[in-house]
Formats: C-alpha cells, sequence, structure tokens
C-alpha cells in the first residue's frame, strides 16, 4: 500500500482539489454540475475526486458528491483564510506600507471580508482631490455612515447635498476636525448640523484610522500610512461582505465616541 498524502498537501498543493472543495461547501454536486462550474472534464477531475474520497474529505452518494464531516470541518476553516490571503495579495503594496493598529482586532480577525476591494490611487495632478466615482456614488447613496480624521474642504458641501435630498446621515469626527470645519467654513457647518437626517459624534481619542465612508452602495477605507507622508490611497468596495465590515466599524467607533446631541453648540457666533 502506498504512503498516503498529508491532508494539508493534499488540500493545499493542488488548486483543483481546492477549488472543488469549496464548490462543494454549498451542498452535493453531480460530476457534470462539478464540471461546468471549475471548466473542467472528467479525465482530469476524476482522479481528484478519488484522492479527496481515499482521505475521506469527500464521500459520493448515487451520482452526486459531497463533503464529507471532516471536509466540512476543514473547509469552513479553510475558505477565510484562502480569503485572507487574496486580500493581501491583491493590493500587497497597499496593506505592506499600512499601519494596521487603528482597526480593532476583531474586525482584522474578519479582513477577509474585504477580498473585493480595489485600490484608489490618485494620480499626481488629483492627489488632493476626492475620487470621482466616490462622488458619484456618495450623492446617490440613502444612508451614510462615515469617519474622518482628517480635513477636507469638499466634505461640508457633499453631505449638504446629500442631506438635502433626505439621506441619513452619521457622522464621527475628531475634534481637531469640527475645529476646522467651524473655524473655516462656520455657515455650512451650522447648516449641516441642524439637519434632522444628520447626526454628529465627536471621537475624543487618537484613532490611528485616516478614515471611512460605508453606504448603502459602496465601502471606502483609508487606512494611514506607516511613513508620515500621507498618500490619499484608498480601497473601495462594493461587495455585501465588505459593506458589513465597514457599518460594523463604525459601530465599533461608535460606542468609543461622544454623541453631539446639543447641537447648538457647534454654533460659531
Amino acid at each position: 500500500m502506498g504512503t498516503k498524502i498529508g491532508l494539508m498537501k493534499l488540500v493545499f498543493r493542488s488548486e483543483r482539489r481546492r477549488n472543488l472543495l469549496i464548490y462543494l461547501k454549498d451542498g452535493p454536486r453531480s460530476i457534470g454540475e462539478i464540471q461546468e462550474h471549475l471548466s473542467v472534464d472528467s479525465v482530469s477531475i476524476l482522479p481528484q475526486l478519488k484522492k479527496l474520497k481515499e482521505r475521506e474529505l469527500v464521500i459520493q452518494k448515487d451520482h452526486t458528491y459531497e463533503l464529507s464531516i471532516i471536509g466540512k470541518a476543514i473547509v469552513d476553516r479553510m475558505s477565510p483564510f484562502l480569503d485572507t490571503m487574496k486580500v493581501f495579495e491583491d493590493n500587497f503594496g497597499y496593506w505592506s506600507l499600512r499601519s494596521l493598529e487603528g482597526i480593532p482586532q476583531v474586525l482584522r480577525s474578519r479582513i477577509w471580508e474585504l477580498k473585493s476591494c480595489k485600490l484608489i490611487r490618485p494620480d499626481l495632478n488629483h492627489m488632493f482631490e476626492l475620487d470621482s466615482e466616490f462622488v458619484e456614488n456618495l450623492l446617490l447613496s440613502r444612508q451614510v455612515l462615515g469617519f474622518s480624521s482628517y480635513f477636507h474642504p469638499s466634505f461640508i458641501s457633499l453631505y449638504l447635498e446629500i442631506a438635502k435630498k433626505g439621506a441619513q446621515i452619521s457622522l464621527i469626527l475628531t475634534e481637531p476636525v469640527i475645529k476646522r470645519f467651524k473655524a473655516d467654513y462656520s455657515e455650512e457647518f451650522q447648516t449641516l448640523v441642524q439637519f434632522e437626517c444628520v447626526n454628529l459624534s465627536l471621537l475624543p481619542k487618537n484613532p490611528k484610522l485616516a478614515g471611512f465612508t460605508v453606504t448603502d452602495r459602496f465601502f471606502l477605507l483609508t487606512i494611514l500610512p506607516q511613513a508620515k507622508f500621507f498618500d490619499h490611497e484608498s480601497l473601495v468596495s462594493s461587495d455585501p461582505q465588505a459593506l458589513k465590515w465597514g457599518a460594523d466599524l463604525f459601530l465599533y467607533m461608535q460606542k468609543e465616541s461622544v454623541p453631539v446631541s446639543d447641537k447648538t453648540s457647534l454654533i460659531v457666533h
């Protein structure tokens, strides 16, 4: 009897076997469904099924294949691991230069949910402008959760425009940002905070995070670089998992924030 291949090698050495196991996570599949989904023929997939059956990760019932209990246990942990690797691999140049201290551990453990994010990298001629796709989607959003630890002069006009449309807006700002808005855009800021659909909170501590916006349409995340230079690069996604991740990040930061319930206290005379 030949030596059995180890489970680690069996699962991770072959991309085809990995994809097959992940596909079977959703339930039993026929050989025809497997071939169509993986774009393979029976000659190439049947030997892989045989190996997985021999190690009891997959079982065959009549004409369908499904995960065994052991197979399910492995795949349940395998998918988040592979997705986490994909998150960092797809935008490694971005993640490797970021400080992740501002992301709470509970959400760092779910970083795989950001696997669909794409990188927004402004060119030198638009370095200090908001991304046009971000602006377009923000103006179409009906619900907005936002946090910012840095000042941008376009924020006020944008939020005023969507507030006038009746969008529900919840913002968390740091004290320096609020002071800057009050000092340089006092009239617009006063108008914004008086809308009933606008809720404002103050984050008293250093967030170690540049900012993020999550709406019913998209999620945009801007992480501070390890270097002092702020390069204005961000990650954006419209995937439901990324939106949920962003909403949970907002709720986490909201617990650390102080609601500004008396809006008249923000009015500059």
